[in-house]
């Protein structure tokens, strides 16, 4: 790749940033910026839904960015990178500012001006040529794009589907603003499993990525507790695919306690793992999701390149649970409407009162809770228990079978599943080797997570 070429990539990621942000307001992913002398000076995003304006396309916005920052409607000498083929209108604005070059990602068959449909950059009739070229990301564009489409399909049939009688669905308006959560919503809810009930799940990054980064969560977080890690591993090229447990997050709650129970969702997860078709996987868990995560690798061996295991355990039933767990299930039987907002904020002082409140945001209340008051019994604390069988034959297939890699972090804060637990599970995960220990991160180590995204990164690099 010559100079100019890694130049442009550059910049065209600098655009697939924007057009993410566009997605995540409900926008067709278009993004784009205005580059002179190798410096971006004018942004933009599609906004013409929520700007009631037809003009607000990315392109147009990174124009009127770039000319304030000129003092000048003329932009001599300046460059356009845009993740879509301009149309008409932008084309012709593009024009009329005088852009040195436009470049841009993928080609756009319906509307596209520079080539797909017609092509002004090549009108010899016009008084100012600007050079163009496309193609730079196109597949890392495209793929925006389709995501984009596909996930409001899928939203569109899941909206007509009628919510079960018996679940509960959480406004929108609750997760409207969340910092650090641009990513489009994607939902499910044709496994055999959900019996019509909505499963949510962020898809980010290409579907043929090297590495799938599955992320899942546990008791009472939901995806939001990835935010920090997903943009490593989506800058390393990776895809990241991180679903919401039914009765968290964005999934719909079913009402009953009972609803809930190991067998049952573990079956979910593995239903939207063949679903997906999730390949080259690194199964990144925490808390509940490795109770129920590291049961899976097992199921479908193929499928799992790694683990990412922190501070989590796996529910055997033939050991005793931890001191700190059962002083956990007493508080929560004690106090089942506890402020989780508070909890995240007593062991990360470092979160802003906005990123606590985010993990309220699904549970507006008692009656969206059925899950944060079932999942602590749930843990198997007798060998007979829901789960405890599976889950002493995955500890069976870690510590002589797994092939894959492992890695281990650990926040030593944590009072249930710090240091000590996850020893132990070391010894059971063949070829782990010791953890990387985060002394000031507890129990949802993950909000110190963007370090241990790169060393992972590092560590599963294909």
């Amino acid at each position: 790749m010559n100079a100019e070429a890694a130049g442009d990539a550059v910049f065209m990621r600098e655009a697939l940033v924007l057009a993410r942000q566009a997605a995540a307001a409900g926008e067709v992913p278009v993004g784009a910026v205005v580059v002179r002398d190798g410096v971006v000076i004018g942004r933009g995003h599609n906004r013409p839904v929520s700007g009631h304006d037809p003009t607000a396309h990315a392109e147009v916005q990174a124009l009127r960015e770039a000319a304030t920052a000129l003092g000048n409607y003329r932009l001599d000498g300046c460059e356009l990178f845009v993740t879509l083929e301009p149309c008409a209108m932008c084309s012709g604005a593009m024009l009329h500012a005088r852009l040195k070059r436009v470049v841009f990602g993928a080609p756009d068959p319906k509307t596209g001006a520079a080539g797909s449909v017609v092509n002004l950059f090549a009108e010899p009739r016009l008084n100012h040529q600007t050079q163009c070229q496309g193609g730079v990301l196109a597949d890392e564009c495209g793929a925006l794009l389709s995501n984009f489409f596909r996930q409001r399909r899928q939203e569109t049939r899941s909206t007509a589907q009628p919510l079960r009688e018996d679940a509960l669905r959480t406004t929108q308006e609750c997760f409207a603003g969340l910092p650090g959560y641009p990513w489009a919503p994607n939902y499910l809810n044709d496994l055999p499993s959900l019996a019509g009930l909505r499963l949510h799940y962020l898809d980010e990054g290409p579907p043929d990525a090297p590495l799938t980064w599955l992320c899942l969560h546990g008791n009472p977080a939901w995806s939001y507790l990835y935010r920090k890690m997903i943009p490593v591993f989506l800058a390393a090229g990776g895809r990241v695919v991180a679903p919401d447990l039914v009765g968290f997050g964005k999934s719909d709650k079913p009402k009953r306690e009972a609803q809930h129970t190991f067998g049952w969702h573990r079956q979910v997860l593995l239903e939207f793992v063949e679903r997906l078709d999730l390949r080259k996987v690194v199964l990144v868990v925490q808390d509940w999701g490795g109770l129920l995560g590291l049961t899976l690798p097992m199921a479908a061996p193929a499928r799992y390149r790694g683990l990412l295991v922190m501070n989590t355990t796996l529910g055997t039933g033939d050991a005793p649970l931890s001191p700190g767990f059962l002083a956990w299930r007493e508080m929560c039987a004690k106090n089942p409407n506890f402020d989780v907002a508070r909890l995240f904020a007593r062991g990360n002082p470092h979160m802003t009162a906005a990123e606590c409140a985010a993990y309220n945001a699904p549970f507006p209340d008692a009656g969206h809770r059925a899950a944060l008051r079932a999942f602590p019994p749930m843990v198997p604390g007798e060998p007979g228990a829901d789960g405890a069988e599976v889950s002493r034959a995955a500890r069976d297939f870690l510590a002589r079978q797994w092939q894959g890699q492992s890695m281990m972090a650990v926040g030593a804060q944590d009072p249930v599943l710090g240091v000590p637990v996850m020893e132990a599970l070391r010894a059971q995960i063949r070829n782990c080797p010791p953890p990387l220990v985060l002394p000031q991160a507890g129990h949802f180590v993950q909000e110190h997570g963007e370090a241990i995204a790169r060393e992972a990164v590092g560590y599963f690099r294909p």
